[in-house]
């Protein structure tokens, strides 16, 4: 049985997927009217799908242990960007807002010696810590590019490509789940 602390914090951390989701359709989106960027688009239509993926399995486990999950009311995310360069940037520090969130919630959970949400959370650790990884090689990649057309144009080819490379050839951590 979750204690009510830890049940409004699983309810909080839902709420932080649901609006990456929302952010991530809203990044897809602005990148699918950009010219050359169907790339981007895909990726960040790929990560919106993963985070509601994210939430729902945090409502199930929240329903499980005896809680109610809690469907969020979502606010308009960003829905426009003033470069592709800025979407990135966003991207990183969206996941490390996520990572932070997650982290206190594994804190949280030893504290209230819940072993079964620690334990729970662990998959959410190791996905967060490949997903700060993913979005900081890309950004890193976009600094490189700068302003070079050929090298974004290769960048948005190759984007979908990045999180196999990343996680080592297995297919990504985030996919499937």
């Amino acid at each position: 049985m979750l204690s009510k602390t830890i049940q409004e914090a699983l309810n909080a951390q839902i709420g932080l997927e649901a609006a990456s989701s929302q952010a991530y359709l809203a990044m897809a989106s602005w990148a699918d009217i950009q010219p050359g960027l169907q790339g981007v688009s895909e990726f960040f239509y790929k990560q919106s799908d993963e985070e509601r993926v994210h939430m729902l399995k945090l409502i199930k486990f929240v329903n499980e242990r005896g809680g109610f999950g809690i469907v969020p009311h979502l606010g308009q995310p960003i829905i426009t960007f003033q470069s592709i360069k800025r979407v990135f940037e966003e991207f990183l520090a969206h996941e490390i807002k996520v990572s932070e969130s997650i982290n206190d919630l594994v804190h949280m959970a030893l504290q209230e010696k819940d072993y079964a949400t620690h334990n729970f959370l662990q998959w959410y650790v190791s996905e967060q810590i490949e997903e700060e990884r993913l979005a900081r090689t890309l950004n890193e990649k976009l600094e490189m590019i700068g302003e070079d057309k050929s090298g974004l144009y290769l960048f948005d080819r190759d984007i979908l490509n990045f999180r196999l490379q990343i996680s080592g050839g297995g297919g990504g951590g985030r996919g499937g789940h």
